[in-house]
């Protein structure tokens, strides 16, 4: 009984040792800085902040201190890779992200691409209204570059290009879904071989395709880092239940291609982080081979 009681108040204190951990992290991001070079680009050096599934979150007032910490990069340009917000039936709040995203618009140019929370608001119009609507005209008119299923242009090297998903890949369970032939094309085209191509496509699970489709840098968030991230495996696991997929979080290269996941800035369903403080994505892109 004693061995028992011993146990069970050890296991309670890992609990909440736990718990106290998970809310710190969820209250403190980290800034990290990758780099990367292309002979394609013309301008020596750009600086881009690339966010991702901030669901709403803020850290400080009106999120203070993640604009303090932008502006301290001082990019070139602002790159959101989608869910913004928590787009659930009944919760659905727009608030905190038109004021960060209205924000950063009046400094910086932006680019939004859309997560699966902003597609379904888009698609269950009997449950949102026309909700998306008004959140892409308010965007819109803050000078936010909206890249749905579309391509824009950052000065003359380089390109940048929004692509919504389907629901079916957001939808498929414990195992790794196949993009099918074609599908980036169909969605948005073909890509810019001579600029360097940027895509945003919210999940990466689908990393080949887009190095085929010829992005230079994919940009993904949506697996929050795994949630749970434990030494030499990683992510523990995706919003699609799939376990200790390498690919949750960091720089992916192959083939001279890159991809960036970002661990993102919120939760939403499974509110918990551990050892996987959110994140705020900054990119130094550098002329050269």
């Amino acid at each position: 009984m004693d061995l028992f009681r011993t146990a069970a108040a050890a296991l309670s204190a890992a609990a909440a040792a736990s718990f106290a951990r998970s809310e710190y992290e969820k209250r403190h991001f980290v800034t990290e800085t990758f780099e990367i070079s292309s002979d394609k680009l013309k301008t020596p050096e750009r600086n881009l902040v690339f966010l991702s599934d901030l669901h709403s979150n803020e850290f400080g007032e009106e999120n203070e201190r993640l604009l303090r910490a932008i502006d301290r990069i001082r990019p070139d340009a602002v790159l959101i890779g989608g869910d913004m917000m928590v787009c659930k039936k009944g919760k659905l709040d727009l608030t905190v992200c038109l004021n960060l995203v209205e924000r950063l618009a009046s400094k910086y140019p932006v680019y939004y691409a859309n997560g699966n929370h902003e597609e379904r608001m888009n698609r269950e119009r009997e449950h949102y209204g026309n909700s998306y609507d008004r959140f892409r005209e308010a965007l819109e008119q803050a000078g936010v570059t909206y890249l749905s299923d579309c391509s824009a242009c950052l000065g003359e090297d380089m390109r940048i290009t929004g692509c919504n998903m389907k629901e079916r890949y957001y939808r498929h369970r414990f195992t790794v879904p196949q993009m099918e032939e074609g599908e980036l094309e169909r969605h948005v085209g073909k890509a810019d071989r001579e600029r360097f191509q940027i895509l945003m496509l919210h999940s990466p699970l689908f990393f080949d395709c887009c190095r085929r489709w010829g992005a230079d840098l994919t940009l993904c968030g949506h697996f929050h880092g795994g949630t749970i991230r434990l030494p030499f495996l990683g992510g523990v696991m995706t919003p699609q239940y799939q376990f200790f997929l390498p690919w949750c979080a960091g720089q992916f290269d192959r083939e001279k291609k890159t991809m960036i996941v970002s661990r993102g800035l919120g939760t939403h369903s499974i509110n918990i982080r551990l050892n996987n403080r959110p994140q705020l994505v900054h990119i130094r892109l550098k002329k050269g081979r």
